[in-house]
């Protein structure tokens, strides 16, 4: 089992310091996949402040984040991907403060279908790539850069040197799951980064949504496990006789609530087109929602 954690305390607007080095707004777009809402860092302090994932395009929001770091310099802006969610204000901020946008574009325009399971895609181009990795420093901070594909094809996680800390935006979420939805996401990805963010050994991880994960390493092994868990599902349901993802989410999905089960499909879909990948079952054709299946 995932040892979820959900307990968060805050008011929307309302900047608190969670660290010795970083503060948090909390945007009020609070839904199915964003948990409360976008959780916004704020990292150093007077001369030269990070900003990090600063959210939606909400005028209140941005109002609340320059009153967060009023008297203060803005320097950077760090996107971890191009869900609205996650970067829109970046623009606005930046006209507001100066501050030169990180980041890394998407190479192609993400599909979009009658499944809408995320909060969509913004046409986000950073002023400065970090799509290979980078370091980043500012008054009193350091920033890694760190490539995690999965959730998104330009999925930045940012690792806070000076607390053995790691932003993990969507790749990994203290409340939930993960959904990765193709074909901008990519199961195999996501796993590989998973591990690369686990051997990295962080002391804690601060996700866009929710609360901090405080005990990083059994969390991501149970994160990790949970999807290994779906994969062996899939091939269950495909053993007993399943044919279509369609048929596939209904009891795989049981204890969750119907609405999502449309977000649900895309993950199995993920998983699906990495085990026809591992030759392990097959299709006709390219895999989709709506192709049918069977086991090798």
């Amino acid at each position: 089992m995932i040892p979820f954690v959900r307990d968060i305390a805050f008011e929307y607007g309302r900047v608190d310091r969670v660290s010795q080095s970083i503060r948090r707004v909390i945007a009020r777009n609070p839904g199915p996949f964003t948990f409360t809402g976008t959780g916004t860092y704020i990292v150093g302090e007077g001369e030269g402040v990070a900003v990090i994932d600063p959210g939606p395009d909400q005028p209140e929001h941005l109002q609340a984040i320059l009153a967060a770091v009023a008297g203060e310099r803005v320097s950077h802006i760090l996107i971890t991907h191009h869900h609205l969610d996650h970067s829109p204000l970046a623009r606005p901020l930046a006209a507001a403060t100066g501050a030169v946008i990180h980041g890394c574009a998407v190479k192609a325009p993400p599909v979009e279908d009658a499944v809408r399971t995320e909060a969509g895609y913004d046409s986000f181009v950073p002023d400065v790539s970090v799509c290979g990795g980078a370091v980043i420093e500012g008054r009193g901070w350091t920033l890694e850069a760190i490539p995690t594909p999965g959730h998104t094809s330009n999925h930045i996680c940012y690792a806070l040197a000076e607390e053995n800390a790691c932003f993990t935006g969507d790749h990994v979420m203290g409340w939930s799951t993960t959904v990765v939805t193709p074909p901008d996401g990519n199961m195999a990805a996501y796993m590989a980064s998973l591990a690369l963010i686990r051997a990295r050994g962080f002391a804690t991880l601060w996700p866009t949504h929710g609360p901090p994960i405080t005990d990083p390493d059994p969390f991501i092994d149970a994160y990790a496990e949970h999807r290994r868990e779906r994969e062996r599902q899939i091939l269950a349901e495909l053993a007993a006789g399943a044919t279509t993802i369609e048929a596939m989410v209904p009891s795989m999905y049981a204890a969750v609530d119907p609405k999502l089960h449309p977000a649900a499909a895309r993950s199995v879909l993920a998983h699906v087109i990495e085990l026809v990948r591992q030759d392990r079952v097959a299709t006709a054709g390219e895999p989709g929602l709506q192709s049918v299946y069977r086991l090798r």
